[in-house]
């Protein structure tokens, strides 16, 4: 069995108040990438989850380990993840793997969503990769209409971050919304997609406020910028905690000016958004 695990985007993410569990509320226009991690998943003696690159437990592992916590009979398993997502990029690499775990247990296991938000504020989008907006703390998911084709050049950085020091930080800049700002955000965030317009139709809206705190901690993201609007990007802005640099495109490929794109030390990837419906197709 190959599972499709698709990278996502952030094409915004508002960052509100603290919650009594901790977690930040957000606001945020998710959407799964044709950039995707490929998983191999094999009868075995024993379960196993294999991901070269990445050391230590993962969220994959996790994620099979919390399906036999909750009774999932299937026989054991090896699996074995082809990281083509960059680790620690903000790109939900890690979470993508572990919702096409759960995916396995469809039917078969009941709580998959509460089993996912255990796992990270990620995860439960990725269950059924696809457009929406995401409000609570990653939990809360409104299916949006597919917003259109466009292209995308990704700059991950060589030197990843955690979410976590990303959030600190971006507590420590008081970076945070008051409530009823994050109340009319969300507001402003369904009319334009109910609206069917294509995101570089409201750049006003394409913010991320982690990235300030990203960009503390990673200067050099502000040389990937410099590059991507150099190659002609529409917009450009820091997808998820960072420290990947994303360009928006309304170009083309073959228009792009790779050239500008040289002398970054991380390799530029050129992508673009998925409707969805693919990736659940590709789990057989």
């Amino acid at each position: 069995m190959i599972l499709t695990a698709p990278a996502k985007l952030n094409l915004c993410l508002y960052l509100g108040p603290t919650r009594d569990d901790g977690l930040h509320e957000i606001a945020s226009l998710f959407e799964p990438l044709a950039l995707a991690d490929q998983i191999e998943v094999v009868p075995a003696s024993a379960d196993e989850v294999v991901c070269e690159g990445v050391e230590g437990h993962n969220l994959a592992e996790r994620a099979l380990a919390a399906l036999r916590e909750q009774g999932w009979g299937h026989p054991p398993l090896r699996i074995e993840i082809e990281k083509r997502i960059p680790v620690a990029a903000g790109l939900g690499g890690g979470s993508a793997d572990a919702a096409a775990v759960l995916r396995l247990a469809r039917g078969e296991v009941e709580g998959l969503e509460r089993i996912a938000a255990s796992l990270g504020a990620d995860v439960p989008s990725q269950l059924d990769p696809r457009p929406s907006l995401v409000t609570g703390a990653g939990e809360i998911l409104e299916p949006i209409d597919w917003p259109g084709s466009y292209q995308l050049v990704l700059v991950p950085l060589e030197a990843g971050l955690s979410a976590a020091e990303v959030y600190a930080e971006a507590d420590r800049l008081g970076l945070g919304r008051p409530a009823p700002e994050m109340r009319e955000i969300e507001r402003r965030l369904r009319e334009v997609t109910r609206a069917g317009d294509p995101p570089l139709a409201y750049p006003e809206l394409l913010v991320n406020d982690l990235q300030p705190a990203a960009v503390s901690l990673r200067p050099e993201i502000e040389d990937a910028f410099a590059a991507l609007r150099a190659a002609g990007a529409a917009h450009t802005m820091v997808t998820g905690s960072g420290p990947t640099a994303v360009g928006l495109f309304e170009l083309i490929e073959e228009a792009i000016d790779v050239e500008s794109l040289k002398g970054l030390r991380s390799s530029a990837i050129v992508t673009a958004p998925s409707a969805g419906a693919a990736v659940l197709e590709g789990d057989q």
